[in-house]
Parts: structure tokens; C-alpha cells; sequence
């Protein structure tokens, strides 16, 4: 069990794909061991050989994420309500779902006149926003606050930071507002957010 967990892990780190050489390289055992291993693990569809011979992540990895996403967002909430309520703006966690940002989780705050209305599963490109910008931030391992404006929507401010220490999870946690964001003072408590999440998920 350890050593096909430990399979799955390594294939998924390689975007492109892996030999089964490579995976008994990378294990440290032999070919034999590795063919054990991969043949359950295509049956039950976590990982495919392609037309190249390259063990990859299967559709059945899609399945469980999308099992798995609950039950994320609900360890995400208590320290998204405490953003929200603290920074008066809308509190979001992000995940990387393809090429994208996914919003998995949202808190609006319950005291402020107005605030962004952010739907769960509003989906943007990495590179635009505070939260993209941050999860890319976590994977050059960088965890300061990540400020946008206007990126993503004209008159919509952001601040993000990347949700670290969590094997296999890509994210962000952030605030969108409608008036620019104090980063000297709302980046403190998102990143204490993101911190937050990042244990309650490990």
C-alpha cells in the first residue's frame, strides 16, 4: 500500500509522466515491483499508460478530488468567517483545478453595507487575480500576501496568500473587496488565515 501511495504521488509530480524505469529508479526497487504495483492501480483507473508507455495520473485520482473538496471546504470555514469578519471584505479559498483557480469555498462578511458577492466555483486563470497570483507564489515557495486590483473585475480589490504545508493541495486564501484593501493591514490576517487552513487541512 505505502509503495503504490508513494507511486501515485511520484506520477503526479511529473507533469510528464513517468517510465516505469523511472518509477523504479525513483522508488527503489525493481521493474517487477513497479508492474505489481501499476497494474491494480490502472484497474481501478488512478493511473494510464499512454501510447508512449508513461505511467500518468487516471480519471479515478478526478473522482476522489471531487470527493475530497467537501470536505476541504469545511475545514476552511471557521478561519474564513474570522477573515471576513476581521477584514470586512468577502474571505475565498482557491484551489488549482487544471490551468485554474477554482473558488472552493466563499464567506461574505456580516457586518459591512456592501460587500463583493463571489459565487463557490467561480473559476479564473492563474496568472490573473490575487489568488492565481498567490497559489503561484506558494509553488516558487514564496508565502507574503499577494494585492491585485481591477484583474479580475474593474472596482474589485484582492488580497491573497498561499496555503503551504499541505501535501497535494494547491490554494490560496484571499479577500475581495470593492474599495482598495489596506495590504499593511488585511495581508497579515489573510496570511494568518492561510496559516490557519494549512493546519486545520493537514
Amino acid at each position: 500500500m505505502d509503495r503504490g501511495l508513494r507511486l501515485l504521488y511520484l506520477v503526479a509530480d511529473a507533469p510528464g509522466g513517468l517510465t516505469v524505469t523511472e518509477a523504479a529508479t525513483r522508488l527503489g526497487i525493481g521493474r517487477a515491483a513497479v508492474y505489481r504495483l501499476v497494474a491494480p492501480l490502472i484497474d481501478h483507473g488512478m493511473l494510464r499508460r499512454d501510447s508512449d508507455g508513461k505511467l500518468r495520473l487516471g480519471v479515478g485520482v478526478l473522482h476522489l478530488a471531487r470527493r475530497a473538496q467537501p470536505l476541504l471546504a469545511e475545514g476552511a470555514l471557521p478561519a474564513l468567517r474570522r477573515l471576513a469578519e476581521q477584514a470586512g471584505a468577502t474571505a475565498h479559498l482557491t484551489v488549482v483545478e487544471g490551468g485554474d483557480g477554482v473558488a472552493l469555498a466563499v464567506v461574505e462578511p456580516s457586518w459591512t453595507s456592501f460587500h463583493v458577492a463571489y459565487r463557490t466555483g467561480a473559476r479564473h486563470p492563474l496568472d490573473r487575480g490575487a489568488a492565481g497570483r498567490a497559489i503561484l507564489a506558494g509553488r516558487a515557495g514564496m508565502s507574503e500576501p499577494v494585492s491585485s486590483s481591477g484583474e479580475l473585475q474593474s472596482g474589485a480589490y484582492g488580497v491573497a496568500a498561499p496555503v503551504l504545508g499541505v501535501p497535494g493541495l494547491e490554494a490560496s486564501v484571499g479577500v475581495v473587496a470593492l474599495a482598495p484593501l489596506d495590504v499593511d493591514t488585511v495581508g497579515p490576517q489573510v496570511l494568518a488565515a492561510a496559516t490557519a487552513v494549512s493546519t486545520a487541512l493537514r
